[in-house]
């Protein structure tokens, strides 16, 4: 099963973690310099829960943030 979120689409993205190496110029050195940019995958936090709809209760995919907003009810 795919990791969406139901309510609003949020889905994993693709971005990158950088490593620097040198000392900052505010510390007396020549600067930061990139070293490396690793390609990585930012994952959503989805949990599977129980909501109520008006047909009954049914288990969906939901991301933390729309549980905290209470853009669905827990059943």
């Amino acid at each position: 099963m795919s990791n969406v979120c139901a309510i609003c689409g949020k889905k994993k993205f693709v971005g990158g973690s950088i490593t620097r190496r040198g000392l900052a110029k505010k510390k007396g050195g020549i600067g930061m310099h990139v070293v490396k940019n690793n390609k990585r995958i930012f994952t959503p936090n989805i949990q599977e829960i129980n909501i109520k709809t008006e047909k009954g209760s049914r288990k969906m995919k939901v991301c933390t943030a729309c549980i905290r907003s209470n853009k669905i009810q827990k059943s």
